[in-house]
């Protein structure tokens, strides 16, 4: 029963974590990396860019714990 509970909670983990990376803004890409982009200047992240910022952060701490819990249990 443990078991099967703690593979649904990983599921749904797993998809929010994915949900929330692709769901985040993407910058100027590679083209930064080499030199080009006009993108080079610091801006901090606020709003809802924030908030998605840090729950993408809780929601792969929890899936990691997820994992490791049957380690510590067993």
């Amino acid at each position: 029963m443990f078991q099967s509970t703690l593979q649904i909670i990983q599921i749904v983990l797993a998809v929010l974590v994915i949900a929330s990376i692709l769901l985040q803004q993407q910058g100027s890409g590679l083209g930064s990396a080499f030199g080009g982009g006009d993108g080079n200047f610091y801006r901090s992240k606020r709003g809802l860019e924030k908030v998605l910022f840090y729950a993408t952060i809780v929601f792969i701490a929890l899936f990691v714990v997820s994992i490791a819990l049957p380690l510590f249990i067993a």
